[in-house]
């Protein structure tokens, strides 16, 4: 009879180093490893031999940060999608691509179960979850973290150490790292006293505004129907035009977040973030928006960017209701196009021009000099019309409160 396989997600860190020995040992199955690439991370280094070292029987490693990065990030840039109003989501963005290549996976290797290395009070578990019930609902779902023997990161490194299993992380060290090319989280340790200032070796991508360059630097982002394609006149893939302004941006401090947030499962949480290219092109998005878009439709989309943010945040990348609102995000992107200009120094963007051929911005409107083209004798019937409702509802009072006397 075939022996069991399992599917683990599997990202080289300290839960799913220990986890694959722990699930090859408690269920003798055939561990399955998968891994997508979704940026530069110095855990992919050595990780296929990592894997089958530590207990795998075959290690899966996909390249997606091209994927990622032009349907899912900037999936997410187009609906202005920011966790409540701040964070751009970088690990809750990779997870439905994560999931949906777990599940292929699993199902090309007739694996009946996949394992995942989330917390049971993290968001990360509902994601992976979710998303895997969306997608293969057949599949059993395994996740060791909240049901095996290990009550801290301490135990799992002194397992890990037991084992020969190599990690990087240590007790002197303890941050919990999560990293793609859209941003990268960083919690435990210090981090979970929000009465504590981050220290500076928290950080990994980005320089300390106080340190970054005493000159500023201006950009030129180009987008097409909401879609970054240029940088500085030069057309770049998606994920070479990212890589490239976290480079720039992680330089003049740009990115940086300290965030108390509210996880799915009910608790607040503090953490750290760094996200340059996506805090770049979320404001210049947003200041390309201003300019093409209608009062009434800019106004509605602000709700739906934050119902999408939430969706994403809660794990319903695969629900009907985030299609539906990204149909609507799309129509209103055909007329996002244009260039702006920003200025990037010391943690500060700056917008300095934003230019666009379908701009609702007439100048002989909005000017105050002899060109002004603008009909102020409109007004006189325009502000009576609008204020009627409310002239009414005041005489309406006033007049009870005279009956009343």
């Amino acid at each position: 009879m075939p022996r069991r396989k399992i599917a683990v997600a599997y990202s080289g860190g300290l839960d799913t180093s220990v986890m694959v020995k722990w699930l090859s040992d408690k269920y003798d199955a055939d561990i399955i490893t998968v891994t997508g690439v979704l940026g530069p991370t110095a855990e992919l280094d050595g990780l296929e031999e990592k894997a089958l070292k530590t207990g795998a029987a075959k290690a899966h490693i996909v390249d997606l940060q091209e994927e990622f990065i032009s349907n899912f990030a900037f999936k997410a840039l187009k609906a202005g999608a920011l966790y409540e109003g701040v964070y751009p989501m970088a690990t809750a963005i990779g997870r439905p691509l994560l999931v949906k290549l777990l599940v292929d996976v699993a199902i090309a290797q007739g694996a009946d179960t996949v394992a995942h290395g989330c917390t049971g009070k993290g968001n990360d578990q509902v994601r992976f979850e979710v998303g895997i019930q969306s997608l293969a609902p057949h599949l059993n779902i395994l996740a060791p973290l909240r049901f095996w023997e290990f009550k801290s990161r301490e135990e799992e490194i002194d397992y890990a150490l037991e084992h020969d299993i190599p990690i990087k992380v240590t007790k002197k060290s303890p941050y919990s790292i999560d990293e793609n090319l859209w941003g990268i989280a960083i919690e435990c340790g210090v981090l979970e006293d929000p009465g504590i200032e981050p220290p500076e070796d928290a950080y990994q991508l980005t320089t300390n505004p106080k340190s970054a360059p005493r000159e500023s630097e201006m950009i030129l982002i180009e987008i097409d129907n909401g879609v970054p394609i240029k940088l500085n006149d030069c057309f770049y893939s998606s994920a070479e035009l990212v890589k490239t302004l976290n480079r720039i941006g992680g330089k003049h401090g740009i990115g940086r977040m300290d965030l108390i947030e509210n996880r799915v499962v009910g608790i607040k949480s503090r953490e750290v973030y760094e996200a340059p290219a996506a805090v770049i092109l979320h404001k210049a998005h947003y200041e390309l928006e201003k300019l093409v878009l209608d009062k009434e439709t800019f106004r509605y989309k602000q709700d739906i960017s934050n119902k999408v943010a939430n969706l994403i945040y809660d794990g319903l990348w695969y629900s009907p209701l985030f299609k539906g609102l990204m149909a609507f995000v799309d129509s209103t992107q055909e007329t996002v196009t244009g260039k702006v200009v920003l200025e990037l120094y010391k943690g500060n963007i700056t917008v300095l021009s934003r230019t666009s051929p379908y701009s609702l911005y007439n100048k002989e409107l909005a000017t105050y000099t002899a060109d002004d083209t603008f009909d102020h004798k409109a007004s006189d019937g325009f502000l009576k019309i609008y204020g009627l409702p409310y002239k009414m509802l005041t005489l309406v009072k006033n007049s009870l409160i005279e009956e009343a006397k």
